[in-house]
């Protein structure tokens, strides 16, 4: 067997010899500088850079390699205290589960990046803009507009068009009142979440039910949820009648007063 080869003495002053990379190293750090061995005899300056340049790459390597491997876990709150959720480590709300509606042992789980930290971040505070009305009244025209004016001052903003979302989120909802109420119970939460994102959020819709907008009221702060009301002439919605629903109350196919009112429609002015 041959024997390994001494290590190499550098081209630097006399006795300044430069060890392997491996002799003294730890298995796991192969790139790390044994204890006492960097600081050792007299270095030129361009080595001893070379050689705190090569220790901070192989720390940072070492905690990317840490932190790649294993999920972080959250500290204890320091003096006994407890997050507010009354749990000592963040994102686990008292490991007791719940039953809401038809979900069962379900658990909230909280985020310690809540609504303050996102509204610092944007610059502004999230809001709901309610708008409702009849049919042809402009809602949908007015929370475009409105969310057009805010962008330009650099505003953040979504718009929630009751039209819009019966093409995907709400498309397996009827107009009938029992669905119409699901319909605007499914929008109200979403914008609750858009509010707390740090949004402002504005819907347009005809929810033609108070209690259906109260309900979406009671989702949020009272100063965070905003009825706008859009009182338009019920001439001037039914010469627009975008979607022909005037036309048809006219001609008596649509007969029912609950559906027209589901619609948006006045019954009672174009029943006589």
């Amino acid at each position: 067997m041959l024997e390994r080869a001494p290590p190499r003495p550098s081209s630097g002053a006399a006795g300044d010899a430069v060890r392997c990379r491996h002799d003294d190293a730890p298995s796991r750090r192969p790139w790390a500088v044994p204890a006492g061995r960097a600081r050792g005899g007299q270095r030129r300056a361009g080595a001893v850079k070379l050689v705190a340049a090569r220790t901070a790459v192989v720390a940072a390597a070492a905690g990317e390699r840490r932190s790649a491997g294993a999920e972080p876990v959250a500290a204890a709150p320091a003096d006994g205290a407890k997050l507010a959720n009354g749990s000592a480590v963040a994102g686990i709300s008292k490991l007791v589960t719940s039953n809401v509606g038809k979900s069962t042992n379900i658990l909230w789980h909280d985020c310690p990046i809540g609504q303050t930290e996102r509204q610092k971040l944007i610059n502004q505070k999230g809001c709901v803009v309610w708008i409702t009305g009849l049919s042809g009244s402009g809602k949908s025209t007015l929370a475009c507009a409105l969310s057009r004016e805010l962008h330009s001052r650099g505003h953040l903003t979504y718009v929630l068009d009751g039209d819009n979302l019966r093409h995907g989120l709400n498309r397996d909802l009827s107009f009938k009142a029992e669905d119409r109420a699901e319909n605007i119970r499914r929008v109200g939460e979403v914008a609750k979440l858009f509010a707390d994102a740090g949004l402002i959020c504005i819907a347009s819709l005809i929810s033609p039910y108070r209690s259906d907008r109260s309900a979406c009221r009671n989702l949020l702060p009272k100063s965070s949820f905003i009825e706008v009301f859009l009182n338009a002439p019920i001439e001037v919605c039914e010469g627009r009648d975008p979607k022909g629903l005037y036309k048809l109350a006219r001609a008596g196919k649509i007969k029912d007063s609950d559906t027209m009112q589901n619609w948006g429609l006045p019954f009672t002015s174009i029943n006589g």
